[in-house]
């Protein structure tokens, strides 16, 4: 199994708009072969102040994939390079982290 945590980082005040972009494209990706989860989390409201809290404008996209090559048949789909195309203007930073599971 392959875990990806991506984290998007948007233009300020744009973190709902480009997340209504990517539950549209959500279906798409849920039905690609090997996809486990795919699922946008913010962050949880009512913490104590020593959470880091990644902000207004951030949010994480939680990845499990069956295989390196799905994730790689993933990153070339049509539906992600519309969703990108969609949402490229409204992105600050997109950092991502590709993982394997711990033994």
């Amino acid at each position: 199994m392959v875990n990806v945590l991506a984290i998007i980082t948007t233009q300020p005040g744009l973190r709902d708009t480009v997340l209504e972009a990517f539950r549209a494209n959500m279906p798409a990706v849920h039905a690609e072969d090997g996809c486990i989860e795919y699922a946008p989390a913010i962050d949880a409201q009512g913490l104590s102040a020593h959470h880091t809290a990644l902000g207004p404008d951030t949010f994480v996209v939680i990845e499990k994939w069956a295989s390196m090559d799905a994730l790689r048949a993933h990153a070339a789909a049509p539906h992600m390079a519309a969703y990108a195309a969609r949402t490229r203007e409204h992105i600050l930073s997109r950092v991502i982290h590709v993982l394997s599971p711990a033994a």
